[in-house]
């Protein structure tokens, strides 16, 4: 796939066959990530790959971060339901793989940030030109320290959000964009 075809035609693909997706392609698209631009070289993203019965550990944690912010105001019955609707949300493709951020000490965290955000784009622009359908979600569970402790990460190290991957289930509307013109400023003087 040509470069700006796979730019203009990435699209976040929410709706995936369940059908499994061969370990050759996520290692095409974990090489994709390790190949994005970070301060010092320090390489600070870190990958957890889950499939299977391994999504559990996301679908638990998913659970338990909605029961803790849940609070005591649930009946035993309503809790389980919230831990049970929580969980499915782990298994709505079948890869997912988290991506958290393992700050360099003396290194600036934004940067460290940013270089991580940098490598789920290539794991985006790679997954599209297998033929696969991504999409990157974050939210505020994603940033509990349930979920941090989940992973066993510690701090400063965090979750900057889970690539969902698999084989597309429905045709992306087109996307327009706005022109880089409305959004730039030349300074040439």
């Amino acid at each position: 796939m040509e470069l700006w075809e796979a730019i203009r035609g990435r699209r976040s693909i929410g709706k995936v066959k369940p059908d499994p997706v061969d370990a050759a392609s996520i290692e095409r698209i974990l090489e994709a990530a390790v190949w994005a631009p970070n301060h010092h070289l320090s390489e600070p993203w870190r990958f957890i790959v889950m499939t299977g019965a391994g999504r559990g550990v996301l679908g638990r944690a998913y659970a338990d971060v909605a029961a803790a912010e849940a609070g005591g105001a649930r009946t035993e019955e309503e809790l389980a339901q919230l831990r049970a609707k929580q969980e499915t949300k782990a298994y709505r493709a079948p890869v997912v793989i988290a991506v958290a951020v393992s700050p360099a000490p003396g290194e600036s965290p934004a940067e460290e940030i940013a270089a991580v955000h940098a490598a789920v784009q290539n794991m985006l622009l790679a997954a599209h030109a297998l033929g696969l359908g991504a999409i990157w979600r974050t939210g505020e569970p994603a940033y509990h320290p349930l979920m941090r402790q989940a992973f066993s990460l510690r701090e400063p190290d965090q979750i900057v959000g889970f690539v969902y991957i698999g084989y597309p289930d429905l045709t992306p509307p087109p996307a327009n964009r706005t022109s880089f013109r409305v959004k730039t400023t030349w300074i040439d003087h």
